[in-house]
């Protein structure tokens, strides 16, 4: 019996990195794109409305982490591409392993139904309805805007980062009174931007529960490139020697005008910028504590302090959705989903979820990883232990990779790429080896 005839929805970095998988484990799939061009989030200015790049954009994982193990990053790109290098990084991958034939474009699944006998019936924006015999999601979650539910009412203008472009884009940002709330990198990122003295803007940064602020740099190298975990010590100690070492390294958030964080380092995803610190340590822009009532024009804040504002920019982060899939089937509830090995939904044999997770410090070979798991699967190299065993080792994997983080939809998908791929590739896999040998032989 030949391999499941496959489709994918998705064309961004978890799309094409399962087609090319499945080109590589012989697995027969269509791969559906709602826009007319691959690249998903770094799809800059992506018709499908998905893309949460803004101009200055530049990737904060450095190239040599970002690569693909068997597609490395141009030795030309620099340290941390620009938006646009990533989207070409991504063209020469299609093109390289001839990925577009089996992409068809401006016509994404519009509704998936589990068929009763398995596999599932696609409706697709071209109208038509398509069967196949397993589904992989690879949809993305950096493209529904999550915002806070602050009381009172904003009478100023209100957006997401997700509709950010540039100071002057969706509207411009000149001589106004801002406020950014969040403290990720894309909140770091804007606010870097629109406090510069050039624009004459009032900048203020909110945070709930405030960052580490790491470096790019440590010793003139990308400090990701000296970061690497070992499956051979605790994690919990591990943690602890980087919290000893963070102030010694890059100083403490309160040291150049952040609040105080809520936690220790390591316990919440930290923030990547150079110049955050510098503008705030310059005076370019001031921190505040969570937003607390929205009054009018006037934002009041946890510290008892209230300020005007012209604009307010969320940078809270995104929710995880399955739009063309029925929530009673499948849906993720503050962000959260059990999926064993962040793939496989226990009691669904047909269906696999790729690029669902926060990954530290790198998300292409995360994706990669996951994809050989998926191709092994159904190529029938690999196969899955019992529902009960799933769910076991679910809640095992959430209990290692986020029992210890501020418990936020931010951080319900955060693992540790080296743990994880340590883990695929010396453990899981063989043993699913194995599982499908046995059941072969019997």
């Amino acid at each position: 019996m030949g391999a499941p005839v496959t489709a994918i929805i998705g064309a961004g970095i978890s799309g094409l990195t399962t087609a090319k998988m499945l080109e590589d484990y012989g697995v027969p799939y269509t791969c559906f794109e709602s826009s007319d061009r691959i690249g998903g989030n770094w799809a800059f200015g992506n018709p499908n409305g998905h893309s949460s790049a803004y101009r200055s954009l530049h990737i904060d994982t450095s190239k040599n982490r970002l690569s693909f193990r068997d597609f490395p990053m141009p030795e030309e790109f620099p340290d941390f591409p620009h938006h646009t290098q990533i989207k070409e990084y991504l063209e020469r991958y299609a093109e390289a392993f001839d990925l577009k034939r089996n992409i068809e474009f401006e016509n994404g699944v519009v509704d998936a139904r589990r068929r009763a006998d398995g596999g599932w019936s696609l409706d697709l924006q071209d109208g038509s309805t398509r069967q196949f015999e397993f589904l992989v999601v690879a949809n993305g979650h950096h493209w529904d805007p999550r915002r806070p539910d602050f009381p009172g009412e904003f009478t100023g203008t209100e957006l997401h980062s997700h509709d950010y472009i540039d100071p002057k884009t969706p509207m411009l940002f000149e001589g106004k009174r801002i406020l950014v709330v969040g403290l990720g990198n894309s909140a770091a990122d804007i606010t870097v931007e629109l406090s510069s003295k050039a624009l004459q803007n009032e900048v203020v940064l909110s945070t709930r529960s405030s960052a580490w602020v790491v470096p790019k740099y440590l010793a003139g190298r990308p400090a990701d490139e000296l970061y690497k975990t070992t499956p051979y010590l605790p994690l919990k100690w591990q943690r602890k020697l980087s919290q000893l070492g963070q102030p010694l390294i890059a100083g403490r958030p309160e040291s150049y005008g952040l609040p105080t964080p809520n936690h220790l380092f390591g316990e919440a995803h930290p923030t990547q910028s150079v110049e955050l610190p510098l503008r705030l340590g310059s005076g370019d822009l001031t921190a505040k504590p969570d937003v607390t009532l929205l009054d009018g024009d006037t934002v009041h804040f946890e510290d008892g302090t209230a300020q005007d504002f012209d604009v307010i920019i969320y940078a809270t982060g995104y929710n995880i959705t399955f739009p063309f899939i029925a929530p009673d089937v499948i849906s993720a509830p503050d962000n959260h989903i059990r999926l064993y090995k962040r793939i496989f939904k226990p009691g669904f044999d047909d269906l696999a979820f790729v690029g669902f997770a926060q990954s530290t410090p790198t998300l292409f070979p995360f994706v990669e990883c996951q994809t050989r798991m998926v191709a092994a699967y159904l190529a029938g190299h690999y196969a899955l232990p019992d529902a009960e065993e799933m769910e076991r080792v679910i809640t095992a994997d959430e209990q290692m990779y986020t029992a210890h983080m501020v418990q936020r939809p931010r951080h319900t998908q955060q693992l540790d790429y080296f743990i994880y791929e340590h883990d695929m590739r010396t453990r899981e896999i063989p043993r699913g080896r194995r599982r499908a040998l046995a059941g072969t032989a019997s």
